[in-house]
């Protein structure tokens, strides 16, 4: 039967075989990757970030407004067991999720701050299974900047410094997350998922077979700024950067380059003639991992 179904009228939890969770920094492509997920006929998906959910029960990034949410002292709060009551959060979610069939059997949410939760995550989901996501930190942190120039940043800090330490903590808990627990899940780039959709589809169908519809070259709005066909867009937003601005960030890069390292992305140093430039070409030297592959450091 055609139609919505909304988790308030059914019961998902009767149903519901496969919990899947986008574990992904913030500005990596994981709203593209939820939109995507919630067009197929057996997920079960929520309009907002499970975060963002009526009644959700743990921190969220929207309690201070922060989007570089690693810093201290907020990053122990996020990773804190205590703080966040999964329970209470399931119950919600199903309330408020809906599916295109009433027996959809995958529940599908992501947030950003779910990085330092995969363990919990495991533990109180029935089958969790995870998709790990990260993208190239030069566009992570002009995306930071382009969204929330206002971001409250650390004492003496630089902008670009806290964004840049942001990104590398975020790879960082991600790397942490693929040794523990990346027999559970599937790994790929964004920069895989825009240049082979197709394949980074099969590797998802393959740890869930149930989303056998799964498309992800398609055009989805995302965010209330992008309504285009997916398509990889670290190149205009890295041309965006100034020098200084680079500079600034690779101070903190080149001290963390091992966790670089780890995902194939290279320190960049483009030519300062094309930073900047509308349309220049700022893309990453190094090519993007293999999707699927658990990278290894170098």
């Amino acid at each position: 039967m055609d139609g919505v179904w909304l988790g308030a009228g059914r019961d998902p939890a009767g149903v519901v075989e496969t919990h899947l969770f986008g574990i992904a920094p913030n500005n990596s492509g994981s709203t593209f990757l939820m939109k995507a997920l919630a067009a197929c006929r057996q997920t079960w998906s929520l309009p907002l970030e499970g975060q963002f959910t009526f009644g959700f029960a743990g921190p969220n990034t929207r309690d201070h407004g922060r989007l570089l949410w690693s810093h201290e002292p907020w990053r122990s709060r996020l990773a804190d067991p205590a703080a966040w009551d999964w329970p209470r959060n399931r119950a919600a979610w199903y309330f408020q999720a809906s599916a295109r069939d009433p027996r959809a059997s995958v529940f599908f949410t992501k947030a950003p701050p779910f990085l330092l939760q995969v363990g919990a995550l495991r533990r109180h989901f029935r089958n969790a299974k995870f998709l790990f996501l990260v993208r190239n930190p030069y566009a992570v942190c002009e995306g930071i900047y382009r969204y929330r120039p206002d971001q409250p940043v650390p004492p003496g800090a630089d902008y670009f410094e806290a964004a840049a330490e942001h990104a590398v903590n975020c790879l960082a808990f991600q790397r942490d997350n693929l040794e523990r627990h990346g027999s559970r899940g599937v790994f790929f780039t964004y920069e895989a998922m825009c240049a082979e959709p197709a394949r980074v589809e099969r590797q998802i169908r393959s740890l869930v077979p149930a989303l056998g519809d799964l498309k992800l070259r398609r055009k989805l709005a995302v965010k209330g700024v992008y309504d285009e066909m997916l398509s990889n867009m670290n190149a205009r937003q890295i041309a965006r950067l100034t020098p200084g601005q680079i500079a600034t960030i690779n101070r903190v890069f080149r001290g963390r380059r091992d966790v670089l390292d780890y995902f194939g992305y290279e320190i960049m140093e483009p030519p300062v003639g094309n930073v900047g430039r509308p349309g220049a070409e700022g893309a990453p030297a190094a090519a993007a991992p293999s999707p699927g592959a658990i990278p290894q450091p170098a």
